[in-house]
């Protein structure tokens, strides 16, 4: 039976604590209490948790030429975290003589600071994530085809954690619906309920449900 993480114990405990920082928690919850690191642990554990079916019946099964594409792109992905918390490790430990997890917040929100680089490309790459993001994507959660594999750690973490925090909990974050219940969204009890038509975000995203054309037919 295939495991659901790939994260080694400190691993998955670094990046959850990176993760805090990115969306942390005060008079609402925050990343920690929607799970964002069991989204990005599953996600990176294999191929069995990126399309989720439209029915939420479970996800695809990848195989081919996709699968491949995908495979290699985890890769990249995975090459990056490791290489990640290792790089947080060590300016932890160059600052303030501990793991970047054992620091008190305001010393993490130094060092990941610290981590990300000064000049035009890295602010082009987080807007490229917020846009990704925040843009309205027609694919949801982990489908994206814009490459997450282009972005620095700083700005892959954030992508992630927000993903994590406001995706269909299907993928494993937005735990309880927390995300939702942060910004009033009540969303569907699941997918099935969008598929089937039972469920829609119109009442969110605009005034006026009804076409134009059936406007000028009626």
């Amino acid at each position: 039976m295939p495991s659901d993480t790939f994260f080694d114990p400190h691993q998955r405990a670094t990046i959850q604590a990176a993760m805090a920082r990115i969306i942390p928690t005060d008079d609402a919850p925050g990343a920690t209490e929607a799970g964002t690191i069991h989204f990005l642990d599953r996600y990176l554990s294999g191929l069995d948790y990126i399309y989720a079916k439209p029915d939420g019946s479970g996800f695809e099964q990848l195989s081919g030429k996709r699968a491949e594409a995908w495979r290699q792109r985890i890769d990249v992905v995975r090459e990056r975290y490791v290489a990640g918390v290792r790089d947080l490790d060590e300016r932890a430990r160059a600052a303030h003589h501990a793991d970047f997890v054992d620091l008190a917040p305001e010393q993490q929100d130094e060092v990941l600071r610290n981590l990300e680089r000064p000049d035009q490309e890295q602010e082009t790459d987080l807007e490229r994530a917020r846009v990704t993001l925040y843009g309205a994507p027609v694919e949801p959660a982990l489908q994206q085809t814009s490459a997450e594999v282009d972005l620095g750690f700083v700005p892959l973490l954030a992508l992630h954690t927000r993903q994590a925090f406001y995706a269909d909990p299907i993928y494993g974050g937005n735990r309880n619906r927390v995300g939702w219940d942060v910004i009033g969204f009540p969303g569907p009890a699941s997918l099935a309920e969008v598929h089937t038509g039972r469920y829609s975000t119109l009442d969110y995203f605009a005034d006026d449900w009804e076409h134009p054309r059936a406007k000028e037919t009626s």
